[in-house]
C-alpha cells in the first residue's frame, strides 16, 4: 500500500506570489471593495461612477499589496510595525551632577 505524503506541511501559505499577511490583507481589502461598491449603488450613484471605483480602486489595491510583498517579504510588514513601537531614544530628566552621584541601594540602606 502506498500513502501520499502532503509535501506542504510547515510551508507558508502562497498564492500567485502572495505571501501570508498580504494575502490576508488583499482579501479583506477586495471585500472591502465590494462593500462599498454596493453601498454606493444602493445610494443611488450612478452605476458607472461605482465601476469606476471599483476597477481603480481594486487594481490599486492589487498594485500595493503586491509591491509591499515584494518590498517587505513574509514577514517584513510585522517588523517594520515593530520598528515603529520601539524607542528612539532614552530620556532622564534628572539633572546633570545628579546622574554621577551613588545612589544606595535598598539593600544597602538596612546593612
Amino acid at each position: 500500500m502506498e500513502y501520499n505524503i502532503n509535501r506542504g506541511v510547515g510551508k507558508t501559505v502562497e498564492f500567485r506570489g502572495l505571501t501570508s499577511q498580504y494575502l490576508l490583507a488583499f482579501v479583506i481589502g477586495l471585500l472591502i471593495i465590494f462593500f462599498v461598491f454596493v453601498i454606493m449603488y444602493m445610494a443611488g450613484v450612478s452605476q458607472w461612477v461605482c465601476i469606476g471605483f471599483g476597477v481603480v480602486s481594486a487594481t490599486l489595491l492589487v498594485w500595493l499589496t503586491f509591491r509591499l510583498n515584494a518590498r517587505y517579504g513574509t514577514h517584513g510588514l510585522m517588523k517594520l510595525a515593530a520598528n515603529k513601537r520601539h524607542t528612539r531614544r532614552i530620556i532622564n530628566r534628572r539633572a546633570i551632577p545628579l546622574l554621577f552621584l551613588y545612589k544606595k541601594t535598598r539593600d544597602e540602606k538596612y546593612t
